[in-house]
């Protein structure tokens, strides 16, 4: 009950602000007040304007907002969000494009389940739809999840990982964002030695924590400085009596959200000040720079208690996958395995979450390809978000993994067979890792 009842506290104060910002919003825009115009008047409906917004995304799923393409043909595309497989822990979604021709890149994007929806890859999707044919794995909160449907840990990922990709077919090439970078490898690795058939054409690994110790991060580093036992104790709690998944032990959203705060709290104060000024002075909007960005910033899900120990335990302290010693359902994945699947890293420079060495790591791990199929890649001046949804995703980092993906397109060789030329644009990604 002590953590049934953190939670509801958690979510009493985050329902509290959210009234206060309607509440102060509601007072200072009485009509009569603009008989005497009053500055102070103005800048509490801001502050409420604000307060309220921004307490009322933290339990809001975003809308992926994405209706239509312009196609090569020149004409506007309706796109509609279709669930290919439905799963209790998360979907496989496809953005169908109607009236358009079959595409020859099909690519299934695995987002992260870090705390943010899937829909924090909106731009990268809506980045890709024009030239592929684009799959999602959309992760449900776990507040909305029934006790009954049981566990979910990075072995059951790795497994809804395998399923995803069987349900696609071989002729698909795959891009894992950030966390489920190792999961996909290790899904990757396992799919080879158990359904060689069923494997992609490419695997591109972005900004995601293979070896967390190669450089370590103060986010990667985390899971050295406190134990398993504090970490339950201080993070785990358990869905209140509002939700569906009511009694459920979670990594509450409001707690990761809290921590990507603190990371660049001055930075985030003064975002909302600035805010609140714009609002006072009728110079906002509701998509306006500001109000996009934390309107998915501030959305946030539960994860299940038992996905994001495992993944502190064995990926960041174990260092299981970076060692070659990830289990799942009690047998050995070896990395090794992977014969055929072209696998591409790619980092940033700055990233301050995933830095550069921690995804390249991959390569080394994939003992059984050959130097043909391996490339990587660094973007020097880009941060963390920026290698897959800023600009140097949209001008560099895109194109060149739209490159890969058609270098390797071709279904993989009998084993027989002599070995294929290296393909250029592999040799020269692989340049610059």
């Amino acid at each position: 009950m002590r953590y049934m009842a953190t939670y509801d506290l958690m979510e009493t104060l985050r329902n509290t602000n959210q009234w206060l910002g309607a509440s102060a919003l509601s007072m200072a825009s009485y009509p009569v007040f603009s008989m005497v115009p009053n500055p102070a008047l103005n800048w509490m409906a801001a502050w409420g304007e604000v307060t309220e917004r921004t307490f009322q995304r933290m339990v809001t799923k975003p809308d992926w907002g994405i209706d239509s393409i312009t196609g090569d043909d020149g004409r506007d595309h309706i796109v509609t969000v279709e669930t290919t497989v439905k799963r209790a822990f998360g979907d496989l979604i496809h953005f169908n494009v109607a009236g358009r021709a079959p595409m020859a890149r099909r690519v299934l994007l695995v987002a992260p389940m870090s705390g943010h929806y899937a829909t924090l890859l909106r731009s990268t999707v809506r980045s890709l739809l024009p030239d592929c044919d684009v799959y999602v794995t959309d992760w449900h909160n776990a507040r909305d999840i029934p006790v009954s449907e049981g566990k979910f840990d990075i072995e059951d990922y790795t497994v809804y990982l395998m399923d995803f990709m069987r349900e696609l077919g071989s002729d698909l090439h795959v891009i894992a964002v950030c966390q489920p970078a190792p999961l996909t490898l290790a899904a990757t690795a396992y799919l080879a030695e158990l359904d060689p058939d069923a494997q992609p054409r490419t695997l591109t690994l972005i900004g995601g924590p293979i070896d967390p110790d190669a450089t370590p991060t103060d986010v990667t580093d985390f899971g050295r400085r406190v134990t398993m036992g504090q970490l339950e104790e201080t993070m785990i709690q358990r869905v209140g009596f509002q939700r569906k998944g009511v009694g459920r032990l979670v990594y509450p959203g409001l707690l990761q959200l809290a921590s990507f705060v603190s990371m660049n709290g001055e930075r985030h104060a003064q975002a909302f000040s600035d805010q609140i000024g714009r609002v006072a002075r009728g110079e906002s909007g509701d998509h306006d720079a500001h109000n996009k960005f934390y309107d998915e910033y501030l959305a946030v899900m539960d994860m299940p208690a038992e996905f994001y120990l495992s993944t502190v335990e064995r990926i960041f302290k174990g260092l299981e996958i970076a060692q070659n010693r990830f289990v799942v359902n009690g047998h050995k994945v070896d990395m090794g395995k992977i014969t055929n699947v072209a696998v591409k890293t790619v980092e940033g420079g700055k990233d301050d979450i995933s830095a550069p060495g921690q995804c390249v790591a991959a390569l080394a791990l994939c003992t059984g390809l050959p130097d043909d199929k391996k490339a990587s890649y660094l973007e020097p001046d880009a941060g963390h978000y920026g290698i897959f949804a800023g600009r140097s995703w949209r001008n560099n980092i895109r194109p060149l993994v739209l490159d890969f993906i058609d270098a390797n397109s071709a279904a993989p060789a009998p084993k027989k067979a002599a070995k294929s030329t290296p393909k250029a644009a592999n040799k020269n990604l692989a340049a610059n890792g």
